[in-house]
């Protein structure tokens, strides 16, 4: 899940190495995934209204319940 995210992330900005994604689990056993850009391309990871944030969740919840699992995406 970790590198799909990045990938997606890595795709969209201007400066790829500033896209980090960090990992971790809660006590429920779900993943929680934290994307950090840089500030200038913050836009571009979030798009018009949140679409492309959207899309990216959509993409990502997708790919963990065919994995049986729980996956929440937070953008800094």
């Amino acid at each position: 899940m970790k590198e799909m995210v990045e990938h997606m992330a890595k795709s969209l900005v201007n400066n790829p190495e500033a896209a980090v994604v960090t990992e971790k689990k809660n006590e429920d056993g779900d993943i929680e995934l934290l994307l950090t850009v840089a500030p200038e391309d913050m836009g571009k990871v979030i798009g018009k209204q949140g679409r492309i944030a959207k899309a990216m969740r959509v993409v990502l919840k997708a790919a963990a319940a065919r994995d049986g699992q729980k996956v929440t995406l937070d953008i800094e």
